[in-house]
């Protein structure tokens, strides 16, 4: 019990003065989850904007995306969970985003909230979550519903709310999770008797303020500008040579010193440290940078897409056009992509304050491809968009008929097709509101 002890004396005093916040510093709290014999086995990582040791969180997804941000690229892994894994709270629309798969999922355990909306969609992306090797925790159970009964085969981790639980109940709750062959853990312990409560019960693992209450990290800000990431993005989705994505990523110092630390921590496995921007590229790929690139972006203080309509515009536009693209060309994921991007790049001159497209678009360097078919509407993807636009006026179904004479192939695209993209870009637009 030697770590037990000394994770009790990491606990802040009560009532002491809350420090200052340093604008110029970021956070993330971390709270041991330990062993049945006081043995520390992982790290819950917690949203922390100051050292003021709680979160007020408006936007579960923006508290997550920043948790990652702060553990994976700014704080590195090795300072902020050392050899143990990490579990990280995760909500609807983070689960469904691209996002998550930054995460090396040996490391970390996707611990989904409580208020997540269980249905088949979710089942079946937190099954294909698991087959990539991530484990699923199950946040602040108090009962087995019918909901949680549907979706505990895809779990591993239980974790049970003992200030929240009907303690008649209890011994029940844990006998049937136990059944079902699911790790417990007994979280939010604050005595001595809850503590041997949940021993008694079974329970393998123990979090709460009895053993301690999370330790807050910090480091320096580094805040990448938003005009480097949205060009490296561009870069990676015009297939550009290896020395444009080194280049760009070059000319801003900050950016290279994340993806640098993201690289070295332990994420990748590499036996030698990774010492130039190239060698970086090769051993992470244009992939996972991607992502890494939209997790900053999604983690920054800019747009925010619960609130700004601008932003759910560009996420219902970019998916009916992904959608659309998906019925004209079938087989071809790439141009399934290229529609998307048109979509994402076809109001990025709003989020910069141009007044046109072709000017962010010239500092972006993106694609002539997507380039054209926003500002010039050439080609198929100038079509589509053109469509989605009508689409957001109502009119898609008149200026398909305008345009099936020079394009053929948007035959395809009948009104009930129409009416099925449309509902479909509005809920994906929904579930995926971001930052």
């Amino acid at each position: 019990m030697a770590e037990l002890s000394m994770m009790r004396a990491e606990a802040a005093p009560l009532g002491e003065a809350p420090p200052r916040c340093e604008i110029d510093s970021l956070y993330i709290g971390r709270q041991p989850i330990l062993t049945r014999d006081g043995a520390l086995q992982a790290y819950e990582l917690l949203f922390r904007e100051s050292e003021v040791n709680r979160a007020l969180i408006c936007d579960d997804a923006q508290a997550t995306a920043r948790v990652v941000a702060n553990a994976m690229c700014t704080m590195g892994m090795s300072a902020t969970l050392g050899p143990h894994c990490g579990y990280v709270n995760v909500c609807r629309q983070m689960l469904f985003d691209d996002i998550v798969m930054l995460l090396p999922p040996e490391r970390f355990v996707l611990e989904v909230l409580e208020t997540v909306r269980i249905d088949a969609a979710l089942i079946e992306r937190i099954g294909k979550l698991r087959r990539v090797g991530f484990r699923i925790a199950l946040d602040d159970v108090i009962e087995l519903s019918e909901e949680l009964r549907a979706l505990l085969p895809q779990v591993d981790i239980v974790k049970v709310d003992f200030l929240a639980v009907d303690r008649g109940r209890l011994p029940a709750l844990a006998r049937a999770l136990k059944a079902h062959g699911k790790t417990l853990v007994a979280e939010k312990v604050e005595t001595g008797d809850d503590y041997a409560l949940a021993q008694e019960l079974g329970f393998e693992l123990f979090q709460g303020y009895y053993f301690a209450r999370p330790q807050v990290l910090s480091a320096r800000r580094g805040d990448p500008s938003r005009q480097s990431l949205l060009r490296v993005l561009a870069l990676i989705a015009s297939e550009a040579p290896l020395t444009e994505l080194e280049q760009e990523l070059k000319r801003s110092p900050d950016v290279v010193m994340q993806l640098l630390r993201l690289v070295n921590s332990s994420a990748y496995g590499l036996d030698r440290r990774i010492a130039s921007v190239r060698e970086a590229i090769l051993a992470t790929g244009t992939r996972q940078i991607a992502r890494w690139a939209q997790l900053l972006l999604y983690a920054s203080s800019g747009v925010s897409w619960r609130s700004d309509p601008l932003a759910q515009l560009v996420g219902a536009r970019s998916r009916f056009m992904e959608l659309a693209a998906a019925r004209v060309r079938p087989g071809s994921e790439r141009f399934g992509d290229a529609a998307f991007m048109t979509g994402v790049f076809s109001l990025v001159h709003v989020l910069l304050g141009d007044a046109e497209p072709a000017a962010s678009l010239e500092q972006i360097g993106l694609v002539a491809e997507i380039g054209d078919a926003i500002i010039h509407r050439t080609g198929l993807l100038g079509v589509l968009l053109t469509l989605a636009e009508a689409a957001e006026d109502g009119f898609q179904d008149e200026a398909a008929r305008e345009m099936r004479l020079a394009h053929p192939e948007l035959a395809v695209l009948t009104p009930p097709v129409f009416a099925e993209i449309n509902l479909g870009a509005a809920m994906w637009a929904q579930a995926h509101k971001m930052a």
